[in-house]
């Protein structure tokens, strides 16, 4: 049977200024200093010793990993994460292609969140040509870098831009070098450049509300923050830009980056915040290529979790299973973490 291509060029890519967004995320993302929130005494013993298992970890120099669902970010919680960094209480964040988007939406226009009611029956649901051609072409510009999915947005973010090469360095790259994945991802980038008639130097891509992406400030603050991403779930996949062997090559970096990270969790700490597929199923093939002992485990989300045999499997030192809407979650284990570590108010 053969194969028909179905060109994307066709399609109709509109503008994000057109688009009206839920979500503004000057307005409603979490502040550290916001009120305490009031939380049952079951609820609050669990995240006291959460607390206390992450300080514990982090004296011992063990990975602390939180992993997250798009709600998170959507959520406005990607400021509060960065405190996190900035604290030394996370050492690793992991996430799922619409998390980055969201991340990046936010940092570019300061909005995201589309309705899809309205828009999925007019056939315009995350058909939006800034966030399809700039997050494509990052992911491509990041693959060429040798960089992971979360590192080269990240970094796009952060210095507000990419680098376009010359063709000329890029036909050299692919004539003589020896290193294969260098040479299939400066193809990946010749053709792009030629589909979009890019010229070579310095791409600005404008992220006024940068101080609000969590991506940006992993990597200004040199934690590893990873995306795994499914294929054709995400709307970046509808541009013609989009890069099926980019994604492919950043994801699986951040894959190895993630197994690295999980292998220094001997009696660490693992974070499952309202991801009900990506985190289980990323902590379950992580575990059977590196097992751990000692690690404490809390999965946070608002419905019951079908896939929690995948983290008990691994025989934890202790599992919790916190039913609580994420944003009070991190807040209150914020909070905690600031008290026992002497940096309450």
């Amino acid at each position: 049977m053969s194969f028909i291509q179905f060109d994307r060029r066709l399609i109709d890519q509109k503008s994000l200024s057109e688009r009206k967004n839920k979500v503004h995320i000057a307005e409603i993302y979490v502040k550290e200093d916001a009120p305490d929130p009031d939380l049952s005494p079951e609820i609050r013993s669990a995240i006291h010793v959460t607390a206390e298992n992450i300080i514990a970890a982090r004296k011992a120099d063990k990975s602390v990993m939180l992993s997250f669902g798009a709600h998170s970010i959507k959520n406005g919680l990607g400021p509060l994460m960065v405190k996190f960094i900035e604290k030394g209480w996370i050492t690793h964040l992991a996430t799922n292609g619409a998390g980055i988007i969201h991340d990046w939406e936010f940092a570019f226009q300061g909005e995201s969140s589309e309705s899809v009611a309205d828009n999925l029956p007019r056939g315009q649901f995350g058909i939006w040509e800034e966030t399809g051609s700039y997050l494509n072409l990052i992911i491509i510009a990041g693959a060429y870098e040798g960089l992971g999915y979360g590192g080269g947005v990240g970094k796009a973010i952060e210095e507000k831009g990419i680098r376009i090469p010359s063709e000329e360095e890029l036909i050299d790259v692919i004539k003589t070098s020896q290193d294969m994945d260098k040479v299939s991802a400066a193809a990946d980038f010749l053709a792009a450049i030629r589909k979009a008639h890019l010229s070579a130097g310095w791409c600005a891509i404008d992220a006024p509300y940068a101080q609000f992406s969590l991506q940006a400030g992993a990597y200004r603050l040199g934690v590893h923050s990873t995306d795994h991403p499914m294929f054709g779930h995400d709307i970046i996949y509808t541009h013609y830009l989009n890069s099926g062997s980019a994604i492919g090559r950043t994801a699986e970096r951040d894959f190895k980056t993630f197994v690295q990270s999980f292998s220094k969790m001997d009696d660490g700490v693992y974070l499952s915040l309202g991801s009900a597929v990506m985190s289980p199923m990323l902590f379950d093939k992580a575990f059977k290529l590196c097992p751990i002992h000692g690690h404490h485990i809390v999965v946070v989300d608002i419905g019951e979790l079908k896939k929690m045999d995948l983290f008990k499997n691994s025989s934890p030192a202790s599992i919790d299973f916190i039913k609580i809407d994420n944003r009070v979650f991190l807040l209150a284990l914020y909070h905690e973490l600031s008290e026992l570590s002497g940096n309450g108010e």
